[in-house]
């Protein structure tokens, strides 16, 4: 535990913005497994509203920090790749 009384206002503000970061992450990871779910059922409206929603997503966490930028890059090319497999 820390002695000095900044330090212990940053451990609390750290659990807050960790707990937070979950929230996103968790989140992203919801989103993807629903497009992949709406690619297996082919539905095709809800498959847009899907990629919509997740590229969305993924822009804002990684510009607040949640994820890192380049994981965001990836998780929606994997996106991009999902829906163009399924048309090929």
């Amino acid at each position: 535990m820390p002695n000095i009384k900044q330090q212990e206002r940053r451990v609390r503000s750290a659990a807050r913005q960790r707990v937070e970061n979950v929230r996103w992450r968790s989140t992203a990871r919801t989103l993807f497994k629903r497009l992949e779910q709406a690619v297996a059922d082919g539905e095709e409206g809800r498959i847009g509203d899907e990629h919509r929603e997740l590229v969305r997503w993924l822009d804002r966490a990684s510009a607040r920090g949640a994820i890192h930028p380049h994981k965001a890059s990836r998780k929606k090319a994997q996106a991009a790749r999902l829906l163009s497999d399924r048309t090929g």
